[in-house]
C-alpha cells in the first residue's frame, strides 16, 4: 500500500530554483513516483522548518536539501533522499516520530533517528556528549550503512558554509571532522568526500598556510601545464598502440594531502616532487596489468614505488595499480590503472552501485564496511565508555594498514604499527586470550613484535595463558585493546569481590556477627535499598573503597538485631596482599611500595586500595582519614616486579652513566627510567626508576651501585 504523504496544492513549478536543481539530479536514476515522494518530503520538511533560519541567514531547509543534493550526486535511493530531507526534523522541530512513520515509513524514520544528535541529554562534558551521540550512531550504522552515508553528507555541507560560525566554533568542528568523519569516509572508501573534507579543515585550522599552498600550487600548475599535456598524449599514444582501451586524466594532489606530505617527510613544498599525476581507466583487469606494462616501456618506473592494490586490496574496498616512473622533465610521475568499476568504488565507495537502489548483491566495498561497521558493533557492547569507544574508533581508522597473511595464505589488514598479538586477536578472541608467542615469516617472535606488510604470522597459543595488563601497553587495535579489557575486567571484578569479602568479614567478626545469621530477605531489602542487585556488587564496592566495610557491617549487625553502639577493643586482624589483586590494589607512586616493605592501606574511591609505605611523605596527611585507613601486610609469597626509585650522587665527568647503569645491570635489574640532573660542575645526581622483586633485591642493587668509584651516595627515593 502507498504510504500517505501531506497534501500541497502547488505545483512543482512553484518550487525553490534549489529544489528544481534536486529534482534534475535524481532524474538521472529515479523514477518519478520516487521523485514525488522526495518533492512531499521537502514541503513537509519547509512547513516543520518554517520560521527557522542558519546562523549564515539563509532559511534553514535549504541545508537539508543541500544535504540530499550531495547524496544525490552519489546516486543514493530515494529513502536515503528523503531521510537526509528529513534529518533534521524529529529534533528541531515539532514533527513527531509517528507522524513521520505515517507519512514515509518506517525505513525512513530510522535513518532519521540514527543521524539525530543526542541534545536532550545531559553530559558532564562537550566531548563526553559528543562520544555517546557517535557511539548512538554507530549502532544505528550498524543497522543500516545509509545512516553515515547522511551524516557525512550533513558534516560536508556544514563543513562548506562554516564561516558563518565564529572562529572557536570553526576550529572545533573543524578538528573533529578531520579526526573522524574524514577517516570515516576514507575507511568507507568514499574518496571524494574525504578529500573535500580534509580540505575544508585545513582552510578552517589553518588559513593562511591553505591560502599560501593553494596559489603556490595553481601557479605551478599553470607553468607545467605543456609538460603535463605531452605526457598524457604520449600515454594515450602508447596504450592506443598496444591495443589498450583506456582513457587518461590527468589529477593534482589536494592542498591537504601536499602539506602532510610536507610535515611528514619535513620538505618544502619544490622538494614535493609528485605532486601530479596521471589515471589510466580501462576496461578489464588484464587491460590493467598490460597498461603497467606499456606505462613501463614509456618510462623507467622507479624502484620500490609499485603497489599492486588490485591483487591485495585496501580494507576499504580501493583497487588500483600504483607505480612512480621517472618523467621526461626531470620529476616523478604517479600513475594509477583500474578498471572503471574500480575508479567508481575508489571515488564513491560504499555508495558506488548502492544496492538499496538495485537490489543486487552488495559490491565488495560495501561487504567490507559491513564487516568493520559490525565489527565496532560488537567492540561497543564491551565497551563501557563512550570516550573510549571513539579513542579505539580513531585508531582503527589509521589511514595505512599492514596487510599480512595466515599459514593458509588469507590476508588480514591491520592499523599500522600493529603487533603480533593484534593478529591474534583478528584471527580471533579465543586465539589472542590465549596467545603464548609467534612465528612470523617462519622464526618465532615475542607477541609485541611490530609487523610490516607482506609478513606470514602464525600464533602459538597455550590453554593455561591468559591476557594481562601490560598487552594494553603495546597493541594498538581497538579490537585487541577491547578484548583485553572485557577479560581483565572480569578479573577484576572477581578480584575485588573476594577482597571485599575479607574485608566485610573482617568488620563483622569483630562485631560478633556473621552473613548467615542475617534473613534473607532481610538481606535483599537492604540491598535493594542500597541499590544493588546481588550482594557480590556491594562486596566489589567494598574492595573499591565506594563503601566502608565498617559503616556496612553495622547496617549489617542491625538487620541481626545486634547493638551497633557497642564498643570495639579487639585488634584488627591485618589483610595480606600478595599484589596481583587486579583493579583493587595499586602502588602510591609517591613512596614506590615494594615487597618487604612496612605498608599500610588507604582506601580511594573507585581506585580501591592504594598500597602506601609507613614512612611515606603522604603518610602522616592520609591518617587525617583513619576511616579509609587498611591495616595490611604482604602475603609471604609475593611474585612479580615492582617500581623503585634511587636517587645517586656520583662526579660529573664523561662515562659515569654507564658506569652506574653497568652496576645496575650486574644484579639482573630492568632499568625503566633515569634522568640526570647536574648540580655543579663536579658533581652530578642521577635519579634512576628501576624494576625490582623485593626490598631485599632493592639492596642488592644498592650495594652494587655503592662499589662503583664514581658513587659518593645511593639512597632511595623519597627518602
Amino acid at each position: 500500500m502507498p504510504l500517505a504523504v501531506p497534501a500541497d496544492e502547488s505545483n512543482d513549478s512553484e518550487l525553490p530554483d534549489y529544489v528544481h536543481t534536486l529534482v534534475r539530479q535524481l532524474q538521472e536514476y529515479l523514477l518519478p513516483e520516487q521523485i514525488e515522494r522526495v518533492i512531499a518530503a521537502f514541503r513537509r520538511g519547509a512547513a516543520a522548518h518554517a520560521g527557522q533560519v542558519r546562523a549564515s541567514g539563509e532559511v534553514y531547509i535549504t541545508h537539508p536539501v543541500a544535504v540530499a543534493g550531495i547524496l544525490a550526486d552519489l546516486h543514493l535511493d530515494a529513502e536515503t533522499m528523503i531521510a537526509a530531507i528529513l534529518h533534521d526534523a524529529l529534533e528541531d522541530t515539532g514533527y513527531t516520530r509517528e507522524t513521520m512513520v505515517a507519512e514515509f515509513g518506517i525505513t525512513v524514520t530510522e535513518l532519521v533517528e540514527g543521524v539525530t544528535k543526542l541534545d536532550k541529554i545531559h553530559f558532564a562534558s562537550q566531548q563526553e556528549a559528543q562520544a555517546e551521540s557517535f557511539r548512538k550512531m554507530l549502532m544505528a550504522m550498524a543497522r543500516d550503512l545509509r545512516v553515515i552515508l547522511i551524516k557525512l553528507a550533513d558534516r560536508l555541507h556544514n563543513m562548506r558554509t562554516l564561516s558563518a560560525k565564529d572562529v572557536e566554533s570553526r576550529r572545533r568542528i573543524a578538528r573533529e571532522t578531520l579526526e573522524i568523519y574524514a577517516p570515516i569516509a576514507q575507511r568507507l572508501g568514499m574518496n571524494i568526500v574525504k578529500s573535500e573534507l580534509q580540505d575544508l579543515c585545513f582552510r578552517a585550522l589553518y588559513p593562511d598556510r591553505y591560502r599560501v599552498l593553494a596559489e603556490r600550487i595553481r601557479a605551478s600548475h599553470g607553468s607545467r601545464r605543456e609538460a603535463m599535456g605531452r605526457i598524457e598524449e604520449a600515454l594515450v599514444q602508447r596504450l592506443a598502440e598496444e591495443g589498450i582501451p583506456a582513457r587518461v586524466v590527468s589529477r593534482i594532489k589536494t592542498p591537504w594531502s601536499i602539506y602532510s606530505k610536507m610535515r611528514a617527510e619535513h620538505k618544502s613544498l619544490a622538494a614535493i616532487m609528485d605532486v601530479y599525476g596521471f589515471r589510466v581507466i580501462t576496461d578489464n583487469v588484464a587491460h590493467c596489468y598490460q597498461a603497467l606494462g606499456a606505462a613501463h616501456g614509456l618510462y623507467k618506473p622507479v624502484d620500490g614505488r609499485f603497489r599492486d592494490f588490485i591483487a591485495i586490496p585496501k580494507a576499504n574496498g580501493y583497487q588500483s595499480l600504483h607505480t612512480v616512473l621517472f618523467g621526461p622533465f626531470h620529476a616523478p610521475i604517479e600513475v594509477q590503472i583500474r578498471t572503471e568499476e574500480m575508479d567508481a568504488v575508489a571515488v564513491r565507495g560504499v555508495a558506488a552501485h548502492w544496492a538499496y537502489k538495485t537490489g543486487s548483491a552488495p559490491s565488495s566495498a560495501q561487504s567490507r564496511a559491513h564487516e568493520w561497521i559490525a565489527g565496532l558493533a560488537d567492540r561497543e557492547a564491551g565497551t563501557a565508555s563512550s570516550l573510549e569507544l571513539i579513542e579505539n574508533v580513531k585508531v582503527d581508522l589509521f589511514p595505512d594498514e599492514v596487510y599480512l597473511f595466515t599459514p593458509r595464505g588469507a590476508i588480514l589488514a591491520l592499523p599500522r604499527s600493529a603487533t603480533a598479538l593484534d593478529f591474534a586477536y583478528a584471527v580471533h578472541t579465543d586465539i589472542g586470550d590465549h596467545a603464548v608467542t609467534a612465528r612470523i615469516d617462519g622464526r618465532f617472535a615475542p607477541l609485541r613484535t611490530r609487523l610490516v606488510s607482506g609478513q606470514t604470522v602464525e600464533i602459538v597459543t597455550a590453554p593455561s595463558a591468559q591476557p594481562k595488563p601490560q598487552w594494553l601497553e603495546f597493541v594498538v587495535s581497538g579490537r585487541a585493546r577491547t578484548a583485553i579489557r572485557n577479560f581483565l575486567k572480569h578479573l577484576q571484578h572477581e578480584d575485588a569481590v573476594e577482597f571485599g569479602h575479607r574485608m566485610l568479614d573482617r568488620e563483622l567478626v569483630e562485631r560478633a556477627v556473621s552473613l548467615d545469621t542475617i534473613p534473607a530477605a532481610a538481606l535483599d531489602a537492604m540491598l535493594a535499598e542500597m541499590r544493588y542487585k546481588r550482594l557480590e556488587e556491594l562486596l566489589a564496592d567494598i574492595a573499591l573503597g565506594n563503601r566502608m566495610a565498617g559503616a556496612v557491617a553495622d547496617r549489617f549487625k542491625a538487620l541481626a538485631g545486634g547493638d551497633t553502639s557497642v564498643s570495639r577493643h579487639a585488634p584488627h586482624e591485618r589483610l595480606t596482599i600478595s599484589g596481583s589483586e587486579r583493579g583493587v590494589i595499586s602502588f602510591g607512586n609517591c613512596c614506590h611500595p615494594v615487597p618487604g616493605d612496612a605498608i599500610f592501606g588507604y582506601l580511594s574511591a573507585g581506585k580501591g586500595i592504594v598500597v602506601h609505605r609507613v614512612e611515606c611523605p603522604n603518610a602522616t596527611e592520609l591518617r587525617k582519614q583513619p576511616e579509609r585507613l587498611l591495616e595490611i601486610e604482604w602475603d609471604r609469597a609475593v611474585e612479580g616486579d615492582y617500581r623503585a626509585e634511587l636517587r645517586i650522587e656520583v662526579q660529573n665527568r664523561p662515562g659515569v652513566l654507564a658506569t652506574v647503569a653497568a652496576a645496575i645491570a650486574e644484579t639482573g635489574t630492568n632499568i625503566e627510567n633515569v634522568e640526570y640532573q647536574e648540580r655543579d660542575l663536579a658533581t652530578a645526581t642521577l635519579l634512576f626508576t628501576l624494576e625490582v622483586r623485593s626490598r631485599k633485591h632493592l639492596s642488592e642493587v644498592m650495594r652494587s651501585v655503592r662499589r662503583a668509584s664514581v658513587v659518593s651516595g645511593v639512597y632511595r627515593y623519597p627518602v
